[in-house]
């Protein structure tokens, strides 16, 4: 009883979905906007005209776009999530500090063993 239960939610929770991602939004009618695109192009003409005046070749413009944003697919049909490769693992702690670390200041560690060498034949030969 209780698998009949989930079972019927879940396809009624598909065919929500599916219906739901099948919509496509709604079209803009430009006519219905209540907007008067002859206003709109004669203030930009005249806009263009008194800043091309004013300023000489600086011209400014800001354009706003609307439009649908693409779709993001998190898995396409090229990624095999069953028997495809997997990520060795974590990041190790010397890559952390090679990445976060910038090349200038990557430098080998000074060689103490010389120092103590050089330190070491001045001492003896007194």
């Amino acid at each position: 009883m209780y698998l009949k239960r989930v079972s019927l939610i879940g396809l009624l929770l598909i065919g929500v979905a599916s219906t739901t991602f099948a919509q496509q939004p709604p079209k803009v009618d430009p006519t219905r906007l209540g907007i008067d695109l002859s206003r709109i192009q004669h203030d930009l003409r005249q806009a263009a005209s008194t800043q091309s005046e004013n300023h000489g070749l600086k011209v400014r413009y800001t354009v706003d776009v609307y439009g649908q944003a693409p779709r993001i697919e998190l898995f396409t049909s090229k990624d095999n999530l069953q028997s495809g490769p997997a990520p060795y693992g974590g990041p190790t702690h010397q890559e952390m500090i090679n990445h976060v670390t910038p090349q200038e200041y990557r430098a080998p560690a000074a060689d103490l063993a010389s120092l103590f060498r050089w330190l070491s034949d001045k001492t003896s030969r007194k």
